[in-house]
């Protein structure tokens, strides 16, 4: 743990000293080592056979906290826009 962590911090701190540079690629570098990393995921995934026996669980309740946080949000939103629209309105 302490390996990833380091590495972390170094590559912050190259990002630091670098931040001026003009590194043409770097974009395009990271976003295909992202996609080999979610692809390497994905593999690790499907080779452990608890995990692919309790998706149907994990996927319900995936779509629940989904529906949950998209409805909650709505809802505070709401209340949101509620409490700056009477303030307009009290202001004029």
């Amino acid at each position: 743990m302490f390996t990833v962590i380091g590495i972390m911090f170094l590559g912050i701190g190259l990002g630091y000293l670098l931040r001026h540079r003009n590194l043409p690629g770097i974009q395009r570098g990271i976003t295909l080592l992202i996609w080999l990393l979610l692809f390497l995921l994905g593999i690790e995934v499907g080779q452990n056979e608890q995990v692919i026996r309790s998706l149907p669980t994990l996927g319900l309740e995936a779509l629940a906290i989904a529906v949950a946080c998209v409805l909650g949000s709505c809802l505070l939103a709401w209340l949101l826009w509620k409490q700056v629209n009477r303030r307009k309105e009290e202001d004029q």
